[in-house]
């Protein structure tokens, strides 16, 4: 549990059965939704604008900014559907695993008031195929929540109707990608769409106009809807505010979920909220947005964990998956261990995704094995230029490929090469690595292997 008085996401963490609606009510739960559906459902889009809340699932775009995309009154042609992405496979994050476990109410409150606020009658949560127990609380919150009235025909008495259904998918890291999601719930295949023309606000699911928002920022509404979007701005910092759960893991004392405000220092983080680095260990390297995100050297860690300072940084927030790796960590293991998820995990569209990441991979192997060649160390960079792109925000999407995964696995590729780089050719000229696992400490050395097992 964070240490800070702010509790917006976490108020009901410590209050056992959290999940059940009778609990959830005792504290709270559906009073924003009763405010919500006496106010016009254009007012609930200006005070989610008013908060400034940003999308939670890794691209940070105004929550308010989005919901206005949707065509509402006259402008509808077509029926309005509400998405919510609860696929959560970025390695390193399982905040919103958290969320559904704890305060699913929370989550249903906020598509309710959204779907109202956008005129959508049907509702989705798309979540990921391993979720299995969080699809069991959802479908039995959702129960809940219609036996009280909260969903289904005339809700409260105020005319709105509203379905909502849980849908697993099969276990694709794709899906996390809110296209490729709408194509497998649609029952096809995975594969990311072209934008233009598939943005989902004009052609979504069902080629309708669709809103996707992630389990987190949904959850945000109905505290901005019961407070105000006012006293949500006034949280964190300037064009980064609320709070942010960031999904902690790897070599510190006390991994586990934290909410704090936005612009959270990473080191006060680290230290003060994760009791410090394990063992006695020195901190080394931390991914702070998941895996897909470049690495901070240690030097690099005095830094805001806010959207914008981030990526000053030459990294980025993402999906708050902060990844803590400490000295005993070889960096050529963390990129092999990447560079062999992403392979596995690309859907095969795109022949520079495709291709690319297994063949990043294998060279990384054959450096792993020993048999590497100092000139490998160059291709490697040379290949995930050409799949990704090199790392500069301030240059717009940069990737080869119809989404970001050419860039999810080139940009920590090439940070942790041009970082680490002594690492690496130590390991093409002496065939051996330059930091050796000390066997002593029992725990899994890699930060990344350990997420991923998890």
């Amino acid at each position: 549990m964070a240490k800070n008085d702010i509790k917006i996401l976490m108020a009901k963490d410590g209050i056992e059965n959290s999940h059940q609606i009778d609990v959830a009510m005792k504290h709270g739960a559906y009073s924003a939704l009763k405010k919500a559906l006496k106010m016009e459902n254009t007012a609930i889009t200006s005070e989610v604008k008013t908060s400034g809340v940003r999308g939670r699932g890794g691209a940070g775009f105004p929550a308010g900014i989005k919901w206005g995309f949707m065509p509402i009154g006259d402008r509808k042609k077509k029926p309005n559907y509400v998405v919510v992405n609860a696929d959560e496979s970025e390695p390193g994050t399982f905040k919103d695993r958290w969320l559904i476990e704890k305060d699913p109410h929370m989550l249903i409150e906020g598509i309710i008031i959204t779907s109202y606020a956008v005129e959508a009658h049907v509702a989705y949560i798309y979540i990921r195929g391993e979720y299995y127990k969080q699809a069991l609380i959802l479908e039995k919150a959702i129960e809940e929540a219609y036996a009280k009235g909260f969903l289904g025909k005339n809700i409260l008495g105020s005319g709105f109707d509203l379905e909502l259904t849980v849908h697993r998918g099969a276990g694709a890291y794709i899906c996390g990608e809110e296209t490729a999601l709408l194509n497998s719930l649609e029952g096809r295949r995975g594969y990311p769409r072209i934008k233009p023309p598939y943005f989902p606000a004009a052609i979504g699911v069902f080629m309708c106009p669709t809103l996707v928002n992630n389990v987190e920022t949904i959850a945000n509404v109905p505290w901005i809807i019961e407070n105000g979007g006012e006293a949500f701005s006034e949280i964190g910092k300037p064009n980064n505010t609320g709070t942010k759960l960031l999904s902690v893991s790897g070599h510190v004392n006390l991994p586990g979920v934290y909410e704090v405000p936005l612009g959270l220092n990473l080191m006060t983080l680290i230290n003060d909220y994760c009791g410090g680095i394990r063992d006695g260990h020195k901190l080394k390297a931390v991914i702070p947005g998941g895996s897909s995100m470049p690495v901070l050297k240690a030097e690099e860690c005095d830094v805001d964990m806010d959207f914008d300072a981030l990526k000053n940084a030459g990294s980025s927030l993402g999906s708050g998956g902060v990844i803590v790796m400490d000295e005993t960590t070889c960096m050529v293991d963390v990129c092999l261990n990447l560079l062999k998820f992403y392979a596995h995990e690309s859907c095969g569209q795109c022949t520079p995704c495709r291709e690319g990441m297994p063949w990043m991979a294998r060279m990384l192997q054959r450096i792993k094995s020993g048999e590497g060649r100092p000139e490998d160390i160059e291709l490697v960079l040379n290949v995930a230029d050409y799949v990704g792109g090199d790392i500069d925000f301030s240059r717009g999407k940069l990737g080869k490929t119809i989404c970001a995964l050419g860039e999810a696995g080139s940009w920590p590729t090439i940070a942790l090469i041009k970082k680490y780089r002594d690492e690496f050719e130590h390991f093409c000229k002496n065939h051996e690595p330059l930091i050796k696992r000390d066997k002593s400490i029992k725990t899994p050395k890699n930060a990344i292997a350990e997420v991923v097992a998890t």
